[in-house]
């Protein structure tokens, strides 16, 4: 594996490339990550409804697993984009782009795959459990909302991180695994993912309305996504493993 100082080196340079592609190619790959976190969010509908919240935790892993290894760009991840910013390798207008198309683009991959499986029928077993759910995570006061984010995206990165020392497929799905078991488990809030679970219950019939979709979570959830992601996991191993390498260079 790459040690953690070597992981931080390198996303210096990965950073800067994926806030360099192209804008079509970048909503594309953002539009894929927001259906393959969808997707594990379906599936752990059902594993919650059959199996309770820690059958959930162990089948969603399935979504960051397939960004990672399929090749997308997700928004919560790309919150590491911190690193190579405050190393002055990547612009304040380059990275918020890339925040920005990204993030509509999961929005519309996300929404998407709400959509198909709606019609497709897919959820007609399991209506109670997606509205209960919708329902609950619209009703969130906002500082919940904000901290739950927090946390849930301090372990997101955390497991991307861990997914970059890796050298191998299995190594990269087996550090990745726990840290987002984690954060399902302990029902941390996830921006994407929520961006399939509460349109999905509107789809399904939540009386839940758009502003309350946004307002009460998607909103609050994000802000805390990028403080968990950009203050606690890329703005400390930036300081621990690049600067501090970069000044004792010097010396």
């Amino acid at each position: 594996m790459y040690s953690p100082a070597e992981v931080a080196r390198r996303y210096v340079e990965t950073g800067r490339s994926k806030a360099a592609l192209p804008t079509g190619r970048m909503l594309l790959l953002g539009m894929l990550a927001g259906a393959f976190i969808a997707l594990a969010g379906g599936s752990a509908t059902f594993a919650v409804s059959y199996g309770g919240r820690l059958a959930g935790a162990a089948v969603f892993p399935a979504g960051l697993a397939m960004v990672l290894l399929a090749g997308s760009e997700l928004f919560t991840g790309n919150c590491l984009l911190v690193i190579p910013l405050l190393e002055r390798q990547l612009t304040w207008g380059r990275m918020l782009r890339s925040w920005g198309v990204v993030y509509l683009a999961n929005v519309l991959g996300a929404g998407l795959v709400a959509a198909l499986t709606v019609a497709a029928g897919t959820f007609d077993g399991v209506y109670e459990s997606v509205v209960a759910t919708a329902a609950a995570k619209a009703g969130l006061p906002f500082l919940t909302a904000l901290l739950r984010g927090v946390l849930c995206n301090f372990l997101v990165c955390i497991a991307v991180w861990m997914s970059l020392a890796a050298q191998s497929v299995p190594g990269k799905l087996a550090a990745m695994y726990l840290p987002i078991f984690t954060f399902v488990l302990c029902g941390f809030e996830h921006s994407v993912a929520n961006m399939f679970y509460l349109p999905l219950g509107q789809l399904c019939g939540a009386s839940v309305t758009t502003a309350q979709v946004w307002l009460n979570n998607i909103l609050p959830v994000t802000l805390g996504n990028i403080i968990g992601g950009a203050v606690f996991v890329s703005s400390i191993y930036y300081f621990v493993y690049v600067r501090k390498a970069r000044e004792a260079a010097k010396q």
